[in-house]
């Protein structure tokens, strides 16, 4: 899982794509961001534009964003955009839609993010059009607070009956993991520690209970910083980088470690019932780290 706004260059990212498809990767995913931060900016890749390379250019990997906001794309545009490029790879998109978080893009690009309530209205609404525009034939009429349509439909309608599966990110219990319950094909949590994805597993399972789905029909998946090393004077390299001990980087939920300890810890995330693992690469240009860790953890 890539930070795309954090200086990702056409280059770095052509790289990254051919990598995932070639080390044995189960897949590529990336945030969508604008550019942030303090000055001087870093380089950001435009989502859409970025999965539409990476679509014509792998066979193999899924790919997608963790994720894309509701609050500056509107809902009809990410559907039509999704459904083009799941399309366009012969399915293998999962769309990551998420309620929008990191203020200061909002507001330097002038966008409204909204309080916290009402920016899930507004997500919930968005999850209603999305859905609706990627599962069903018949036409949409919509009249909610955030989003009004009339008679929208897509054309031509999905090659893969449904369009590419909603992935919905995000650790809330009370506003997120209802959505997902409702919504979603897949779960994807962030940066939680064994014991606090116990929790939110049991809470997900009650409320897809309370919609009539079973557990399994959502896909579970965590986005968590892995921090890696060849060896040990590697890893030590990479912690004095980051600032903090691996003890409090694994209390915060991160995958810390060698190759046989990253093993132990992904062995361990399996046994609690997650699908899948997408581990935050920040190194972006660490190509020779990035293909020893594929080595290390990657199922060929």
């Amino acid at each position: 899982m890539i930070e795309a706004q954090a200086g990702v260059s056409w280059p770095v990212w052509q790289w990254l794509v051919r990598a995932a498809e070639d080390l044995g990767f189960a897949g590529l995913y990336r945030s969508d961001h604008f550019p942030h931060g303090s000055p001087p900016q870093q380089a950001a890749l435009e989502l859409w534009t970025s999965l539409t390379w990476t679509a014509a250019h792998t066979e193999r990997i899924t790919f997608g964003p963790l994720v894309t906001p509701a609050s500056f794309r509107h809902p009809a545009i990410t559907a039509w955009s999704a459904l083009q490029v799941d399309d366009l790879s012969g399915g293998r998109l999962r769309l990551g839609l998420g309620a929008g978080w990191h203020a200061g893009e909002h507001t330097a690009f002038g966008f409204d993010l909204l309080p916290l309530r009402p920016r899930f209205q507004r997500f919930e609404e968005y999850l209603t059009i999305v859905t609706h525009l990627l599962q069903r034939d018949e036409p949409l009429d919509f009249d909610g607070s955030f989003y009004k349509l009339r008679g929208a439909t897509l054309m031509p309608r999905p090659a893969r009956p449904g369009g590419p599966p909603i992935t919905i990110g995000g650790n809330g219990p009370e506003l997120t993991l209802p959505l997902v319950a409702k919504y979603a094909a897949e779960w994807n949590c962030f940066w939680r520690t064994p014991a606090q994805l116990v929790a939110l597993n049991g809470r997900l399972d009650a409320l897809l209970a309370a919609e009539g789905r079973e557990p399994e029909s959502v896909r579970r998946t965590m986005m968590v910083g892995v921090f890696f090393g060849r060896d040990a004077r590697e890893l030590a390299e990479v912690l004095r980088a980051q600032g903090r001990s691996a003890e409090a980087l694994r209390d915060a939920g991160a995958l810390v470690g060698t190759p046989g300890a990253l093993r132990d810890q992904l062995a361990e995330l399996e046994d609690l019932g997650l699908d899948g693992v997408m581990l935050q690469w920040l190194d972006v240009e660490a190509m020779a780290r990035l293909e020893a860790l594929a080595a290390a953890v990657c199922r060929r």
